[in-house]
């Protein structure tokens, strides 16, 4: 998945509008216009795509858990990753949705992944 389509899934799961992508965005203290994040939002073989960096995914999803579960005054804001993987978003997106792990387990087996609790501890463990 790339951080075009994890985008995409997040703007359509939340039916948010460009501009409510863009001020995600502001929360973290980042920067686009909404010109910019349409082409972001765009499929690959769609006129006028462009990739989303990875700098940009990683302020998103810090946005994203401000957003939805506050700013935190006390604690510092979040490293923004400059190399994006699947583990660190599913990380920062478990952070804001605030999922447990036994709910991971269940929205993957929605889509008929079955996985234990020992390998989504895995997935979480820091390296």
């Amino acid at each position: 998945m790339t951080n075009n389509d994890v985008l995409r899934s997040v703007r359509y799961m939340l039916s948010l509008s460009d501009a409510q992508m863009v001020g995600i965005l502001a929360l973290a203290e980042s920067e686009v216009s909404e010109a910019e994040m349409q082409s972001f939002l765009k499929k690959e073989d769609e006129a006028g795509f462009r990739a989303c960096p990875d700098v940009l995914m990683g302020y998103f999803l810090n946005g994203l858990i401000f957003q939805r579960r506050g700013k935190s005054e006390e604690a510092p804001a979040p490293s923004i990753e400059r190399k994006m993987t699947n583990n660190i978003i599913i990380k920062k997106l478990r952070i804001a949705f605030d999922l447990k792990t036994t709910d991971i387990i269940d929205v993957l087996k929605t889509v008929d992944f079955a996985v234990g609790q020992s390998e989504i501890g895995a997935i979480f463990r820091k390296p």
